[in-house]
């Protein structure tokens, strides 16, 4: 398969996170908890027992994967965060941000120039999400603040990461270890983020949510994302994820009728960041430096 192709089903699975996370109706970093601790254990289950690989990786990577793991797992409470506070559709376009945050970490973790039209393309996102705050109410200002931060920090962990599968670090391995960086994030800041909620208090379809984005949207779509940075820049990874409003969206509207709620110029703002996704590969070709 095509390994554009490939990005966009990572893609359409990540989408599908916002919506087991409107889901579950337990709090946001409860709902991290119980991801990453599911994920934590599938993934080092599929190494140690599928596999028949070592799980340790020596003191200083694992020091290095926890650590983005609790980068990974503050990400996720904002974002879910968001998704409770607002809506589905107002967290992915301000997710949609993430390009315009990595046309900086990538050249700071890798030591290079930044790139113009990066950075161009990425402005083009912020008009888009510029566009979405002026159009909403109020009351989904916060949630929309919440997933720009969540964007940022989303930038930061799949830079990172680059760094370390061109290594030659195992895909797998390394998702056992960042979940259980993750769990430690979530599990720290439960106390005061919960409000006094259980753990246990789940209700319904909850614990089929839970499994499915633990082990479908997280050990194989964070698995196949490091897989896929082997090949794809952080730059281009985050760009195509820049699709994840889209297909998110469509999703939302299907489900849960969300389209009704939004205003004209929502659409509009979501338009430019689209048109980013067109423009890019556009001008990766012009300027004769890929950069994947």
């Amino acid at each position: 398969m095509n390994r554009y192709l490939q990005l966009h089903v990572l893609v359409l699975v990540l989408a599908a996170t916002a919506i087991f996370g409107e889901l579950i109706s337990i709090s946001a970093v409860g709902v991290v908890v119980w991801r990453t601790l599911f994920a934590s254990l599938g993934a080092a289950f599929w190494v140690a027992v599928i596999r028949r690989h070592r799980l340790w990786l020596g003191g200083a990577a694992v020091r290095s994967l926890l650590g983005i793991g609790v980068i990974v797992g503050v990400h996720w409470i904002c974002f879910f965060q968001a998704v409770k506070i607002s809506n589905i559709s107002i967290c992915l376009a301000g997710l949609a941000a993430i390009p315009l945050f990595t046309a900086f970490t990538e050249p700071l973790f890798e030591k290079r120039r930044i790139r113009p039209f990066e950075v161009l393309i990425g402005l083009l996102i912020l008009v888009g999400v510029a566009t979405i705050a002026g159009a909403i109410q109020s009351k989904d200002l916060p949630g929309l603040g919440i997933a720009l931060l969540s964007a940022f920090l989303a930038a930061v962990f799949p830079v990172m990461n680059r760094r370390l599968v061109t290594t030659g670090s195992d895909p797998m391995t390394m998702v056992a270890w960042e979940m259980a960086g993750a769990l430690m994030a979530a599990l720290i800041l439960f106390p005061w983020m919960s409000e006094g909620e259980s753990l246990f208090a789940w209700s319904g379809f909850d614990w089929l949510w839970l499994l499915s984005l633990a082990l479908i949207c997280t050990v194989f779509a964070h698995a196949f994302h490091i897989h896929l940075l082997q090949k794809l820049s952080a730059y281009t990874m985050n760009l195509a994820i820049s699709f994840e409003p889209l297909y998110g969206i469509l999703a939302a509207a299907i489900l849960f009728g969300e389209y009704k709620q939004l205003p004209p110029m929502y659409f509009v703002g979501l338009a430019a960041i689209l048109l980013a996704n067109v423009i890019h590969p556009i001008c990766v070709r012009l300027t004769r430096k890929p950069v994947d």
